[in-house]
């Protein structure tokens, strides 16, 4: 169990604590456990919905995105405003676009992303909420972290060294398609055919930021890795109450 618990760490924000520095064969079995990860994040979000019963409207979504982020530590926004910013300041350029990423510090295009990301997550919940579809909660984090799985199987990592590149060439790739097989199972039965919708236009969207991915930089990062699980929660939330 213990690459679950390395994916526990590395994903959320709650406390756990590893005897030691996990090995790398350990590392690339943690990706395994990311879809299950997700979907531990979808009960703890409709569980806090069941709370928040009866709580007025905008800050019963409030506080379920609060929590949504808290969750995460904030760790795939900040890839999602480093993809930003350098999708914008690398001006077609690979090398200019790695180096950018790697720049803590945000720009203003940064700003914009997060802010109307947040947004459309907010209004999302604002609808699940009224339309009291609160199972809808389970799917995108289920979605967005075995797309992280998906992605690392079908796509480069592009940055020598570090914890991605261990995950990237360790990973279990039979186990990790059947994981991804199990996910797509598990949507199905949560959410039925909106599950099968949700899961259709996940896979749209993922096929086509990888192709942004590999037309830019020739592979993945963990910024836009992160950039990518963010965007397919927002995608997959958003057709589930809007269709």
């Amino acid at each position: 169990m213990l690459p679950f618990w390395i994916a526990l760490q590395f994903l959320s924000s709650l406390p756990i604590r590893l005897p030691g520095m996990p090995q790398p064969e350990e590392l690339g079995r943690s990706l395994l456990f990311y879809p299950l990860v997700g979907l531990l994040f979808g009960l703890l979000l409709w569980g806090c919905h069941a709370l928040l019963g009866g709580t007025p409207l905008l800050v019963h979504a409030a506080l379920l995105l609060t929590v949504w982020v808290l969750l995460s530590g904030g760790l795939h926004l900040d890839g999602l405003a480093d993809s930003a910013d350098a999708w914008l300041g690398g001006f077609g350029d690979r090398e200019r676009t790695l180096s950018i990423m790697k720049d803590p510090r945000s720009g203003p295009i940064a700003v914009v992303t997060l802010v109307l990301l947040l947004l459309l997550k907010f209004t999302a919940l604002v609808a699940v909420i009224q339309q009291q579809q609160g199972w809808a909660l389970l799917l995108p984090p289920l979605i967005g972290r075995a797309a992280l799985l998906g992605l690392f199987l079908c796509t480069p990592y592009v940055r020598a060294g570090g914890l991605g590149q261990a995950l990237a060439d360790h990973l279990p790739r039979l186990a990790g398609r059947q994981v991804l097989g199990l996910s797509v199972l598990a949507c199905l039965l949560l959410g039925g055919y909106s599950g099968l919708w949700a899961v259709l236009l996940a896979v749209v969207v993922f096929f086509w930021l990888r192709h942004l991915m590999m037309k830019r930089l020739g592979g993945t990062t963990g910024d836009t890795a992160g950039a990518l699980l963010e965007l397919l929660e927002t995608v997959v939330l958003l057709g589930l109450v809007v269709f």
